[in-house]
């Protein structure tokens, strides 16, 4: 399933160019992943609250343009299960159509005392 979250790109989220920062848009892509785990039926703190953390394992940019001040993005994200254990985000950061940035982000779950356990059944629909 395909999900998409829309952002505005603000003065905050800029450098002096009025380009985004490159490390903010780690940002727009948690944000977007945030939502998108809520699409299993519990927020993020709801899924911590039960025992589940989905924590980043390690991740690939690639940066093809830079958005800038004032740009409406498109966060579209894409999950599947590598495993039990792991998970896989694809996403894209777009404007209009235009790729600006793409990401692969590797996730795990964790248990409270930090311990890879499965992921929720829900993840594995």
């Amino acid at each position: 399933m395909e999900h998409r979250l829309t952002c505005k790109v603000y003065y905050e989220d800029t450098d002096a160019l009025g380009v985004v920062y490159h490390a903010n848009y780690l940002k727009y892509l948690e944000r977007a992943r945030s939502e998108y785990v809520g699409l299993f039926g519990k927020s993020i703190r709801e899924w911590n609250a039960a025992g589940y953390y989905i924590v980043v394992y390690a991740m690939n940019i690639r940066f093809k343009r830079g958005a800038q001040l004032g740009d409406i993005l498109d966060v579209v994200s894409t999950f599947t299960l590598q495993s039990a254990y792991r998970g896989l985000f694809r996403q894209r950061v777009e404007r209009d159509g235009e790729v600006y940035v793409e990401a692969d982000v590797e996730l795990a779950c964790l248990d409270p005392q930090r311990n890879l356990r499965e992921f929720p059944a829900e993840f594995r629909q």
